[in-house]
């Protein structure tokens, strides 16, 4: 193998770069980023970047090329692995041996605000940067989605003093990953801080002038004044480039358990691959899911076979509102959740998902210590 084509320069991207020349790999390594900028760290962008406490030098994730050709501001638009070409945005044509398929994802937008200003999604740098340069002192703010992103962008609004209503189509937030009585804990988190957390109801349509949103109008005929509306309702995978390509595609690019496609030399990494567990293939969209599974992807890839399998940590952080929760392990298959030490009340405990008795998953609030040691416990999920 002489050259490898990384097809994504964000984290997932960088790390695959990194795995290549840990493991040995001396040829040729082209990165092609459809982003204008260098690898960054992106949990920051809903959290101390939009704040203005963490600057964009920050940001970097780091600061060498690892002797590899970064085409940044270029986009992948086609890929014929039978002759290892990938066709670029530029005209351009860049043929490997390897394909590193890292292409993320993109975030889902409200229908009807395509034209709107003042209406946000946050997954870029650039999109960072145009929605924190709207968070004007008085501006009201709408967040659509009590996820992790909403959550937290929700928790910066406030901290800024900003009025915020946060909109849930569910009845409970991030009921399905926590169960219902934790995911009650994070909507009392909103609620605490007087944020005006409306759940069990969707969006009806937008309010505008004709240019810019003005309001929100919910299924229930509530509405919502809104200065800023920012989506946090999730992503898609970045697949459709890969069409005609003989690759799987279903809501990601199609894996075995070690990252390898059907084609051998081509495998998947990050928010884009769906992989192969013991029940079917999943998708995770996580920071950590990124980094580890290019150790494995670049094994198999190097080796020509899938050799290797990947262990997903599940490894989750998110900041907000001053307390920091972490989950680790699997946690939808969970039959009983048990809280070990402290209490949720005091807004400082540790959970534990269990199946059949076994702990399967841990979820910490303001606890690092004893998660550490809890996630260091977990039974690997296979």
């Amino acid at each position: 193998m002489r050259t490898v084509a990384v097809v994504g320069g964000s984290l997932a991207g960088l790390r695959s770069v990194e795995e290549l020349r840990l493991q040995g790999f001396d040829g040729r390594v082209v990165v092609i980023g459809e982003e204008p900028h260098a690898p960054y760290d992106r949990p920051p962008l809903s959290k101390a970047f939009l704040l203005g406490t963490l600057s964009r030098e920050d940001l970097a994730l780091s600061d060498d090329d690892f002797g590899a050709e970064w085409r940044l501001g270029v986009r992948a638009e086609r890929l014929d692995p039978s002759t290892g070409s990938v066709f670029l945005s530029t005209g351009e044509v860049v043929r490997a041996d390897g394909v590193v398929i890292a292409t993320g994802g993109r975030p889902r937008t409200l229908p009807g605000t395509a034209s709107l200003r003042g209406v946000h999604t946050l997954r870029t740098l650039d999109d960072a940067l145009a929605l924190q340069g709207e968070l004007l002192p008085g501006a009201r703010v709408v967040v659509v989605g009590a996820g992790w992103i909403g959550s937290e962008v929700a928790s910066t609004c406030r901290t800024l003093g900003l009025d915020v209503t946060v909109v849930e189509a569910a009845p409970i937030p991030m009921e399905r990953a926590l169960g219902p009585v934790l995911g009650r804990l994070c909507a009392d988190l909103h609620t605490d801080h007087g944020v005006d957390l409306r759940l069990g109801v969707g969006v009806e349509s937008f309010e505008h002038n004709g240019t810019r949103v003005t309001g929100v109008v919910l299924r229930d005929g509530t509405h919502l004044p809104a200065d800023v509306v920012v989506a946090g309702i999730g992503m898609e995978p970045a697949a459709g480039w890969l069409a005609g390509s003989g690759l799987a595609v279903d809501n990601g690019v199609l894996c075995d358990s070690g990252c390898v496609t059907s084609i051998p030399s081509v495998v998947a990494v990050g928010d884009v691959a769906r992989y192969r567990l013991a029940d079917g293939h999943v998708r995770h969209e996580h920071w950590t899911n990124a980094s580890e599974q290019p150790v494995v992807a670049v094994r198999n890839l190097l080796a020509g076979t899938s050799a290797e399998t990947y262990r997903p940590s599940g490894y989750v952080w998110s900041d907000q509102y001053g307390v920091r929760l972490q989950l680790a392990g699997e946690t939808g298959g969970a039959d009983e959740v048990a809280v070990i030490d402290g209490s949720p009340d005091d807004r400082r405990f540790v959970a534990e998902f269990r199946r059949a008795g076994r702990p399967i998953g841990v979820l910490a609030m303001n606890n690092a210590k004893l998660f550490g040691r809890l996630r260091r416990q977990l039974t690997t999920v296979s």
